[in-house]
């Protein structure tokens, strides 16, 4: 179920339907509207966050990430890989 909530709002951020700055429904309110466990949509943010399409906005919530944005955290994930390195 996860990997079903992950691919349709994966769909929506690909199509522009969901756009930058586009703030996502809360877990509590995604699960309840789906009908699943909160730790489901927890599981499908947290994917989409690592693949870099969304961000936290801390307590408003989650957020679509602009295509800059994701450029941005890619670079500060290699920096800090380099960085380990040393």
């Amino acid at each position: 179920m996860t990997r079903q909530i992950r691919e349709q709002l994966n769909g929506l951020i690909d199509a522009g339907t969901l756009v930058a700055g586009s703030l996502l429904p809360s877990e509590r309110e995604l699960a309840n509207s789906l009908k699943v466990a909160r730790n489901v949509v927890r599981g499908a943010y947290e994917q989409l966050m690592e693949a870099g399409k969304l961000r936290s906005e801390g307590r408003k919530g989650r957020s679509v990430r602009s295509s800059s944005g994701k450029k941005k955290a890619a670079a500060k994930s290699t920096k800090t890989t380099k960085a380990r390195k040393k």
